[in-house]
């Protein structure tokens, strides 16, 4: 996230760490008061939702005796917080199951506030396990790991959750030409002192000649290799020890061209305007994602945030929370919460969740005896009923 990764890896700029727009600015940039607001800090329903999607694919899979719960960029730790107060609340359900948290964060200023959040600042850093740099118990007595990348986090069956995660990181983009495929990379402009400029490269790139794939009928494409690195991974460790990974984004199933944009203070920020003071973003292909599992785990979606919500009980939750508040403001808010998270033309059609399982997940117990079955599978929560092809 530093400008270099900003930039999509156009200039070969050496990393500049302290400069990056989520190391640097730690939480500032998050919130009403920041740059961008994330769902979980629009409602509490939102994470409740996301808590109760783990636990209903823990007991599908027959309630395996441990589970670890790995969120990548976990923010200022609210969507963590309030998966907590969920498997809290279902305590005698999890009684007998070993849950532990596990965050991927490679900011030091990010780090600490989740620490606040989610233990009250009681963490201690960790210089004897060369994986996790610190760890603490959460309030609600789990405990707690932070890592700087997912491959420190131990082997076994685990959740990962990716909310707003993989759209923060830097992607390269393409433009189809006359000459073929030609790479979008930044310069310094000739003509403006200390301005950046898009250019086109002169000729094909390394990039170009490994990330367009052959049967691609867009005019310009963004393709971040990182995501597709990440999701490898993922589908390796579910393949191999089981679990599940959500994945939550703005994002496009391979139709989207030009997507990379940057906010500041809520309004749209050209990218190429003081590098790292900016969020920059780009849309998720999920297409690329589904690609890059490589049939390692099965893939469901993309679906409509609205929909998913839906089909997890958001109307139900809201109507709980609305008879339990005595005071208008609150359910002002509520009612506000509810509309910017399902309304279409916010984020309920410009999010969607998508989701690695086991193959194993989604096959029929009886589908051995009889191939011919139409028996709806127990159906993946959020994601609707699955019927075997």
């Amino acid at each position: 996230s530093g400008p270099a990764a900003a930039l999509s890896g156009a200039r070969r700029l050496p990393p500049l760490p302290p400069q990056g727009y989520y190391t640097r600015r730690g939480g500032i940039g998050i919130g009403e008061s920041g740059d961008f607001v994330t769902s979980p800090e629009i409602s509490q329903v939102f994470g409740e939702l996301i808590g109760i999607w783990y636990i209903s694919e823990w007991i599908a899979t027959g309630k395996p005796k441990a589970f670890q719960l790995v969120e990548l960029g976990p923010g200022r730790g609210t969507l963590t917080d309030d998966i907590l107060r969920v498997f809290s609340q279902l305590a005698s359900l999890l009684s007998k199951c070993d849950v532990s948290i596990h965050l991927v964060e490679v900011s030091p200023k990010l780090s600490e506030i989740q620490a606040l959040m989610l233990t009250g600042g009681k963490v201690q850093s960790n210089p004897e396990d060369k994986s996790a740099y610190m760890k603490g118990i959460s309030k609600t007595g789990i405990p707690i790991f932070w890592y700087r990348d997912i491959q420190d986090v131990p082997p076994g069956y685990s959740f990962y959750l990716a909310h707003e995660f993989f759209d923060a990181l830097p992607i390269h983009k393409f433009q189809r030409t006359e000459k073929g495929w030609r790479e979008v990379l930044v310069d310094i402009d000739p003509e403006v002192p200390d301005q950046l400029r898009f250019v086109l490269s002169p000729s094909s790139t390394p990039a170009t000649e490994n990330f367009i794939q052959p049967e691609e009928m867009r005019e310009h494409v963004e393709v971040c290799p990182e995501a597709g690195v990440i999701i490898q991974r993922l589908a390796c460790r579910i393949e191999k020890d089981g679990g599940a990974a959500l994945v939550a984004d703005y994002g496009h199933d391979g139709t989207k061209t030009d997507t990379f944009r940057g906010f500041r203070n809520h309004k749209l920020h050209d990218v190429l305007r003081a590098p790292g003071t900016a969020d920059l973003t780009a849309d998720v292909d999920f297409s690329y994602l589904r690609k890059m599992a490589q049939g390692r785990t099965a893939t469901l979606g993309p679906i409509k945030q609205r929909e998913f919500l839906k089909n997890m009980g958001i109307d139900l939750r809201l109507q709980v929370l609305l008879q339990n508040s005595r005071d208008t403001a609150t359910r002002e808010q509520l009612l506000h919460s509810y509309d910017m998270l399902m309304n279409p033309k916010k984020m309920g059609d410009r999010f969607n969740f998508f989701a690695l399982l086991p193959h194993q997940r989604l096959v029929h117990p009886d589908k051995k005896h009889k191939p011919e079955s139409k028996s709806p599978l127990p159906p993946v929560a959020g994601f609707g009923e699955l019927l075997l092809e």
